[in-house]
């Protein structure tokens, strides 16, 4: 089982860029892939970004791609979403999960698939 805490989150101006992580707790956690999802106000929850156990095969939300980055270090357990050029239309809770079954051949991009979820962290864009 896997305990996830997301940090880095915060208020920054639009073109800004910031690095969220997220922090894993259980034993399993270099061998699930590993994503990003997201939730404005008034909006479901959408996904981000997912990365594959190993760290090689990435996923994203088409129009974030260029913008966003997952990335992983397994042997410290981290999870991280670096963002760049944000826009207010970024502004939104962020949310890290881990994927249910361990070592998929490629990350999902269904929440459903993730089993493990962290608290979530703000993040607001604005002027």
């Amino acid at each position: 089982q896997e305990q996830l805490v997301e940090s880095g989150g915060g208020l920054v101006q639009p073109g800004a860029s910031l690095r969220l992580s997220c922090a894993a707790s259980g034993q399993t956690f270099s061998s699930r892939s590993m994503g990003w999802f997201r939730q404005a106000p008034g909006k479901e929850r959408e996904f981000v970004a997912a990365i594959g156990w190993g760290g090689t095969h990435t996923i994203y939300k088409d129009d974030l791609k260029g913008r966003f980055s997952a990335s992983r270090d397994n042997a410290d357990n981290t999870l991280y979403l670096t963002m760049s050029g944000l826009k207010p239309e970024d502004t939104a809770v962020y949310y890290c999960a881990a994927d249910a079954s361990p070592f998929k051949a490629l990350p999902s991009t269904t929440s459903r698939e993730y089993a493990y979820w962290g608290q979530g962290t703000q993040v607001t864009v604005s002027s």
